[in-house]
C-alpha cells in the first residue's frame, strides 16, 4: 500500500534522508521514530507528495507519488505536526471543502459521524481561528478520515489532544488498521508506538537503523531477561544515552 524505495532527499549539500527503503502493507501500522532532525517529518513530506524526492521511488495505493501525483494523493490522507487551517473557514466548512476537492458525494452522513467521533459536533460553526490547539488537530483528523484513504500519514498525531481525544484517535487508528488501511506515525512518544504499532522504523540521520516488526525490534535490548521496551531497544540501536 506505501512502498519507498531508495529513497534520499537533500537540501543543497545536506542529506536529510539517505537511501530509505520500507513498505507498510494494508491493515499495518508503522512506527516512525528518531531523534529530532532524523529524517521524519522530510519522509513523510516526500511520501505527501509537498516536497519532491532528491532521488528514489515512492508510492501509494500503487500510484507513483511523483509522476501520477494526484491519484496518490487521492488514495492518502496526511496530518502534519501543525496543521494549517483556513482561519476564517468553520469546522463544517473544512469538510464541506475536503469533500469537494476529493469530489466524496452525499458527505454530509459521514461528516457528522466525524463531528460527533471528535466531540466537534458544538463547533460545528466556529471558525478555525477560534479553536484551540487540540480542537484544530481533531478538524484536521476529522477531514483526513472524510474520504476513506487507503493510507494515513500521521506526523506527531497527539499533540495538544486531551486524555479523551487522545484515546479516540487510537480507537480510529485501530479501527482503519482493522479495515484494511496501511499507517505510518511518526512520533516521539516510544510508548505510544509499542502499544500501537505493528512495525516500527528507526531512522538517524536521515538513515534507516531498523526496520521491521515491533516484536522483532523488543528482542534488540532484552538479553537475558528476555523481556524489553521499545525506549531499551530505541536507545540500543542508536547508541544514544537515556539508559538506566
Amino acid at each position: 500500500m506505501i512502498r519507498v524505495e531508495g529513497l534520499s532527499k537533500k537540501y543543497g549539500d545536506f542529506a536529510a534522508v539517505k537511501d530509505l527503503d520500507f513498505e507498510v502493507r494494508p491493515g499495518s501500522i508503522l512506527g516512525l521514530v528518531g531523534a529530532n532532525g532524523a529524517g521524519k517529518t522530510t519522509t513523510l513530506r516526500t511520501l505527501s507528495g509537498i516536497v519532491a524526492p532528491t532521488a528514489g521511488r515512492l508510492s501509494i495505493a500503487g500510484h507513483d507519488v511523483v509522476h501520477d501525483s494526484v491519484r496518490a494523493k487521492l488514495s492518502l490522507g496526511y496530518i502534519p505536526d501543525d496543521p494549517r487551517l483556513f482561519d476564517t473557514l468553520t469546522v463544517w466548512e473544512h469538510l464541506a471543502f475536503t469533500a469537494a476537492s476529493y469530489r466524496v458525494a452525499e458527505f454530509e452522513s459521514t461528516a457528522e459521524s466525524l463531528l460527533q467521533l471528535f466531540e466537534l459536533s458544538t463547533k460545528r460553526d466556529t471558525p478555525a481561528h477560534s479553536l484551540s490547539r487540540g480542537m484544530r488537530q481533531k478538524v484536521a483528523i476529522a477531514c483526513a478520515y472524510l474520504h476513506a484513504p487507503e493510507a494515513l500519514l500521521f506526523d506527531e498525531p497527539l499533540t495538544g489532544l486531551d486524555p479523551q481525544g487522545i484515546q479516540t484517535i487510537q480507537i480510529s487508528l485501530r479501527e482503519k488498521a482493522r479495515d484494511g488501511t496501511a499507517i505510518v506515525i511518526s512520533s516521539h512518544l516510544l510508548s505510544l508506538v509499542e502499544e500501537l504499532c505493528t512495525h516500527v522504523l528507526v531512522l538517524d540521520h536521515g538513515q534507516c537503523l531498523w526496520f521491521g516488526p515491533i516484536e522483532q525490534a523488543l528482542q534488540v535490548s532484552a538479553g537475558a531477561r528476555g523481556t524489553t521496551s521499545l525506549e531499551e531497544a530505541f536507545f540500543s540501536l542508536t547508541g544514544r544515552g537515556g539508559q538506566k
